[in-house]
């Protein structure tokens, strides 16, 4: 314990030397035009980044030099989809906790509802028997993303759960208070479905009765996006309240990547609390493309290599080279995109850790769908991944980093 935090205290060391030499994003910018204008124009498109540079030591263990732009963790944005990561993590750091025979990530899980705001869950006809479970939801949402999958595990865990764990960890910029997609109101998001794990002779293994949150996880800001919105057909003249909505800091994504990538650069208190096969179906699904999954199976044009693989391949539909695999979880609403890559390069012994958050809606107007995203977001995103991915291609290390094991998992289906 005591060698690894000399060799933390190492690395913030060294990140704060290199950070006083070495400004990534002050650089020539003439060959990303995109991302010039935006980072020109840093308040209008809100645009924050995170992006860590790696070296390992002799041990294996990285070494993060970390450089932000406009970083603001006060700063409301709507974090979207990426709040699905953490809950996929937690999910499975509960089942361990449990420690109840023959309960596992496999389970079959069944959702009851006892309230009309729930909505129960008996099958899941995406799986190869049809059945739900705490790993098929999992897949489904680092694959693609998938909202009621996630709104499962948030049922399981309840909001105590979840945000007590996060700020454990010294996540502390971090709200999770609702399901996505799905019409229930502050009130109704701190009931959780009464949930029945049992085997496939149907017997149960685990029971939970409806659980509700007596704690009010809100935005005691009281933050407000945009000059008007859209609810149903109505135009309402005023910005949207986002005080019962998600938070989640662009700190705390990268924080998360960090964790799951790399526990071993973490105290035993900040990390998550997984075993290694439970860490290791985390990383082979966060980095799995769509096309490269059974069950599910995503085989239609919708669903191409960048679908949730943002940086320097967001605007690309073209399959993504062998050579790269992303690590990531990005999230999409209200003109806000989002994405936390841990990105490897296999063949050139690159690999970096990347965060941002851009805004583009021209109109500040939420859900009327003119959101910039293919003019604007992605371009950007594209254009920061490649900048940074040339960088890192020129930057030499002392270690390179032994891969073996994270490439034999993701090519074990």
């Amino acid at each position: 314990m005591k060698k690894l935090f000399y060799l933390i205290i190492l690395s913030i060391f060294l990140s704060s030397c290199d950070n006083q030499n070495d400004q990534p994003f002050q650089g020539d910018l003439s060959d990303y035009p995109i991302l010039k204008r935006v980072l020109d124009s840093a308040d209008k498109y809100q645009v924050q980044i995170l992006y860590s540079k790696i070296d390992r030591n002799e041990h294996g263990v990285p070494m993060f030099d970390t450089h932000e732009f406009n970083l603001d963790n006060e700063r409301y944005f709507y974090p979207a989809s990426t709040v699905k990561l953490p809950v996929a993590i937690l999910a499975l750091e509960w089942l361990e906790e449990q420690n109840v025979d023959n309960l596992d990530m496999n389970s079959i899980m069944l959702v009851d509802s006892v309230r009309p705001s729930q909505v129960p869950a008996y099958v899941d006809k995406s799986s190869k028997d049809s059945l739900p479970s705490i790993a098929h939801y999992i897949k489904k949402i680092l694959l693609v993303s998938d909202n009621d999958a996630y709104n499962r595990l948030y049922e399981l865990l309840g909001q105590d759960y979840i945000n007590e764990k996060l700020a454990e960890k010294g996540l502390n910029h971090t709200i999770i208070n609702h399901r996505l997609s799905f019409p229930a109101n502050e009130i109704e998001n701190r009931y959780f479905n009464p949930i029945k794990f049992v085997d496939k002779s149907g017997n149960i293994i685990l029971e939970l009765p409806e659980r509700e949150s007596k704690a009010i996880y809100s935005n005691p800001e009281k933050p407000v996006i945009g000059r008007a919105y859209y609810s149903g057909d109505s135009l309402i003249n005023t910005g949207m309240e986002f005080t019962f909505k998600n938070k989640f800091a662009l700190s705390d994504l990268h924080g998360v990547i960090q964790r799951i990538v790399f526990p071993q650069a973490f105290l035993e208190q900040e990390r998550f609390q997984l075993n290694e096969e439970h860490r290791k179906f985390i990383l082979k699904y966060m980095s799995m493309l769509p096309r490269e999954s059974d069950f599910p199976s995503y085989q239609g044009e919708e669903y191409y290599d960048s679908y949730s693989k943002f940086f320097k391949f967001g605007t690309d539909k073209k399959p993504i080279p062998e050579q790269f695999r992303i690590f990531n979880k990005t999230g999409w609403a209200y003109g806000h995109l989002i994405d936390g890559s841990y990105f490897a390069d296999f063949e050139n012994n690159v690999e970096f850790i990347v965060s941002a958050i851009i805004y583009v809606n021209k109109d500040e107007t939420l859900n009327d769908d003119q959101y910039e995203y293919e003019e604007i977001g992605l371009p950007f995103f594209t254009e920061l991944g490649e900048y940074l991915y040339q960088k890192e291609l020129k930057r030499k290390k002392g270690i390179k980093p032994d891969w073996s094991e994270l490439k034999l998992n993701y090519l074990n289906k």
